[in-house]
């Protein structure tokens, strides 16, 4: 199956959440069984020989692909949820998003030192979850830390938003 075959199976949603937003939704590649295996197997090509102990999922669709890709590398993995989700302490951080001002969490025993970390989500836009992700992690002090979106669209220019130390992958430019 081609990049282009899995761009073709996204679901546009004119004015979501908010009027002028057009929301890609990707939960109709994860309906479909097909997609679903090619996402999983594209993911593991990309980290399987990076070392990674804990694979990230920011809330909610990144706990998808992020909890498949954690099995298939033998990682942990861990969610970053919006406040008030997370049962134990928590380290959080807020960001201006492209519709306004959200707040993340991670649990304060999360990760270590010793772990090399894959954050993923869904989709990159401005980039403001990801960097107050990116943010989060760094606390830890990682050894390493990898980010990975099934969707960039390009001409939010989202990338910028991060450091040449931050290595990001995306499945699909759109």
């Amino acid at each position: 199956m081609s990049k282009e075959t899995l761009a073709s199976h996204i679901r546009n949603i004119q004015d979501f959440p908010i009027p002028g937003v057009l929301f890609r939704d990707v939960t109709t590649l994860f309906k479909s069984p097909e997609d679903l295996k090619e996402l999983s197997d594209i993911l593991y090509e990309t980290y399987k020989g990076k070392g990674i102990t804990k694979v990230v999922g920011i809330e909610s669709r990144g706990f998808i692909m992020g909890a498949i890709l954690a099995t298939r590398l033998n990682a942990g993995f861990v969610p970053i949820r919006k406040p008030g989700k997370l049962p134990a302490e928590t380290l959080e951080e807020s960001y201006q998003k492209e519709y306004g001002t959200d707040t993340i969490q991670i649990h304060k025993d999360a990760i270590s030192e010793n772990d090399v970390v894959l954050i993923h989500d869904d989709l990159l836009a401005t980039g403001g979850t990801m960097e107050a992700a990116c943010r989060l992690v760094k606390k830890f002090r990682p050894k390493d830390i990898y980010v990975n979106f099934l969707i960039e669209l390009k001409e939010l220019n989202g990338k910028e938003a991060f450091g040449k130390d931050i290595k990001i992958d995306t499945i699909l430019s759109l």
